[in-house]
């Protein structure tokens, strides 16, 4: 599949001014947004054909104009893109799919970052996007422009040399979540199943955790300031956590755990490398599991491969053990990292291993193996994505399997020809592929799967057309890697791509839901209203906790829906000022982590780079809370 990488961070506009342009040219009847209540067609999701782009009225400045950030030349960089081959084995994590996109392969990566397995194109995950330009007072300001809608597929490619080549990455989550369910942020891969729930007649949010507040206004609580890099280089900090005592995020090289409140440092576990990736689970007692590279890359080594796997205690601020399996005398170096239960699973294109959480090795490759664990969907249940067969026969298999002892509970083998699949959720088991390289725009979905894990049979398939719905899963190496989707109440919800709204300049767009066992949809809808993107976050219970991405004159906010009547109700609401809505804005639910529980929005990075003279305040994490 031709995946180009993820549009660019959104960022607050260069002069102009705020509010709506002046000397308008006519604007053309809005478009209709999608067709909500047609029932998805089957078969592999053949999109229908995008129709002629039409010229956009102007619009206010946005908050996030869609300008590539430019990768800066010399260390840590490719300075070269060869042309495009065909690919020998998964590239690394991300977007791209089976064949390289118009940016070639990268001829090294960035600073603190892996190469992708076989020479291949690897995408980086998302960058911590949205640098704002100004520091994050807690005074109010004027309100600035908002919004802004995704990149359509040609120009995802045009920017794809230039993200592509900066973004080569061994690890990291796109969205880590909490240690408990109910602060559990876009953890739709297992435990986001929900309990079904009852409608409270005010909203849903009975059958929840999170409760309305008296006042859902919410205030800035601290920010983090973003971790100086030296050289002109792009390290990996992604992973987040919230316990009820700290909020955890990745550094440089470290794990630190924030006062929930007030952002002072609790604890800190330094790691010999920057973190690859980070598990987005966590166990009942508060541990998880990173990825981690063995030293710090330099100029003329700028990756040491992602061996390191380590144990963290979220609670105590330690790392309980570091393991590593080798094939032979070489050191394996893993592209995923997941837990379920007990156990720490990671997989590769040289195979999966496990441990448990008491450091003994569970399983790890067998040698003439002719089939291969390239990687774990965890949470409620332990799902493989097993890989057989030569590449260009290559069949996937998705197995529901013991965590403690690795044995197969059910098999689903998907149509050759599928080279990669996203778990979504181990529990209804739920799998995304880009059939056919169908999907167009980027998002490595086309179709979705419902799987019985029990038995290994499919439940049924649901075409989620690329131009329709703005889910994404990466699925290339980093097989959980999915985000602005949740599954509960044996729903699949999907927010809708924007389309022009009923205000004049208006850009908004719906989450739908979808039968897990039909397929169809099931007529409920949530809009996220004129200005508005509304993005599922996860599940809180029978109801869909969601994020929505403010207009430019608003600040964010975020909502329950009663996963019976999609009644609405507002948890929390930021400031609508213009200094904290730049690092708002300038942290997407596309390409940051988002973290939501008791009143709560936590938002980060998951790059740190090189801050600019015009950007010189950036931050890793800002939080925000009500009362």
């Amino acid at each position: 599949m031709t995946q180009p990488p993820p549009p660019p961070p959104q960022q607050p506009p260069q002069g102009g001014g705020f509010g709506p342009p002046q000397d308008q040219p006519p604007q053309t009847p809005p478009p209709a947004g999608p067709n909500l209540g047609k029932a998805p067609e089957p078969g592999y999701g053949y999109p229908q054909a995008p129709s002629a782009p039409q010229t956009p009225p102007q619009t206010p400045p946005p908050a996030a104009p869609q300008t590539p950030p430019q990768p800066p030349q010399g260390y840590g960089y490719p300075q070269a893109a060869p042309a495009p081959q065909a690919p020998q084995g998964p590239p690394g994590y991300g977007y791209p799919g089976q064949q390289p996109g118009p940016f070639g392969q990268p001829q090294q990566a960035p600073y603190g970052q892996q190469q992708a397995p076989y020479g291949q194109p690897g995408y980086a995950q998302q960058p911590g996007y949205g640098y704002p330009q100004q520091p994050m007072p807690h005074q109010p300001q004027a309100g600035q422009p908002g919004g802004g809608g995704k990149f359509g597929a040609q120009m995802l490619i045009i920017v794809a040399a230039v993200v592509a080549i900066a973004l080569i990455i061994c690890g990291g989550v796109w969205y880590a979540s909490s240690g408990k369910d109910e602060g559990r942020e876009n953890d739709t891969a297992g435990t986001s199943a929900g309990t079904g729930g009852t409608d409270d007649g005010n909203g849903g949010t009975a059958s929840g955790k999170e409760k309305a507040p008296s006042d859902p206004g919410a205030r800035v609580l601290f920010q983090v300031p973003a971790p100086e890099v030296k050289n002109d280089s792009t390290v990996v900090v992604s992973g987040s956590w919230l316990t009820d005592k700290a909020y955890v995020k990745s550094g440089i090289a470290q794990i630190v755990g924030y006062d929930r409140d007030k952002g002072s440092e609790l604890w800190k576990v330094p790691l010999s490398g920057p973190v690859c990736q980070a598990s987005r689970h966590v166990t009942d007692d508060n541990l998880t599991a990173v990825l981690y590279q063995p030293a710090m890359p330099t100029k003329a080594d700028p990756s040491h491969g992602c061996s390191q796997i380590a144990l963290i205690d979220l609670d105590a601020g330690k790392k309980l053990w570091t393991k590593t399996v080798k094939t032979g005398d070489q050191l394996i170096n893993f592209d995923n990292i997941t837990l379920s239960g007990k156990t720490v699973a990671v997989g590769s294109t040289s195979g999966g291993a496990a441990f448990d959480v008491s450091g003994k090795l569970l399983w790890s490759p067998k040698p003439g193996d002719s089939c291969y664990d390239a990687g774990y969907g965890g949470g409620a249940k332990l799902v493989a994505v097993r890989k057989c067969g030569s590449y260009d026969q290559r069949q996937l298999h998705i197995q529901t399997i013991d965590p403690k002892a690795g044995k197969v509970i059910s098999e689903y083998k998907m149509t050759e020809g599928i080279e990669y699949a996203s778990i979504v959720s181990t529990d209804p088991l739920v799998v995304a592929a880009d059939v056919g390289d169908s999907a167009g725009d980027g998002s490595g979905i086309s179709d979705f799967f419902s799987i019985d894990g029990k038995t290994g049979k499919l439940r049924t398939r649901i075409s989620a057309p690329g131009e329709q719905f703005a889910a994404r899963c990466e699925g290339i190496t980093r097989v959980e890697a999915c985000n602005l989707l949740a599954v509960g109440n044996d729903r699949l919800y999907l927010p809708t791509e924007e389309h022009d709204g009923t205000g004049k300049y208006s850009e908004t767009n719906e989450i739908v839901a979808f039968d897990l066992a039909t397929g169809k949809q099931t007529g409920q809808r949530a809009d996220a209203g004129d200005g508005y993107t509304i993005s599922p976050l996860r599940m809180d219970g029978g109801n869909l906790i969601a994020y929505k991405r403010p207009p430019y004159d608003k600040g964010g906010q975020v909502v329950s829906i009663a996963g019976g009547s999609f009644k609405e109700t507002k948890l929390l609401e930021n400031p609508a000022t213009r200094t904290v809505r730049d690092v708002e804005t300038g942290m997407s639910p596309e390409y940051s982590e988002f973290l939501f529980a008791d009143g709560h929005l936590y938002m980060s990075k998951v790059y740190a780079s090189k801050r600019s003279a015009v950007r010189d305040k950036e931050y890793l994490a800002v939080g925000f809370g009500t009362g």
